[in-house]
């Protein structure tokens, strides 16, 4: 149902997903796309964290059909699969068409000794 909308989206989601290794990033999104997507239907056009991990969704969360259709449009976009596919990410949106994202992604940081502080 919100498939053409999240695709209108799409390059910024991608490029916004590879500043997220910095910080978290936000696209103020249009209410009326979403509105015009859902067709008159009542729909809760929010969702609550969702985590991506190396391109699934990490467990067995309820996900509403709006979060659903952008983590499958991530998952066949070929930018997106890039992306996601060694990654971990939190996907969430408000009430007020802002969606967050946030990548999670736990990186293994080996901190070199400084060997004058070993004594």
């Amino acid at each position: 149902m919100f498939t053409q909308t999240w695709k209108k989206y799409l390059p910024v989601i991608v490029l916004l997903m590879k500043r997220a290794d910095k910080t978290e990033q936000v696209l103020d999104m249009n209410h009326t796309d979403f509105e015009r997507a859902a067709g008159g239907k009542k729909v809760r056009f929010s969702f609550p964290e969702i985590r991506l991990e190396n391109g699934r969704i990490s467990y067995q969360q309820k996900i509403t059909p709006l979060a659903n259709d952008l983590v499958l449009l991530l998952q066949e976009d070929d930018r997106g699969k890039k992306i996601i596919a060694n990654q971990a990410f939190e996907f969430s949106m408000n009430s007020s068409f802002q969606l967050k994202i946030k990548n999670i992604t736990i990186v293994d940081q080996v901190e070199a000794v400084d060997p004058s502080v070993i004594q």
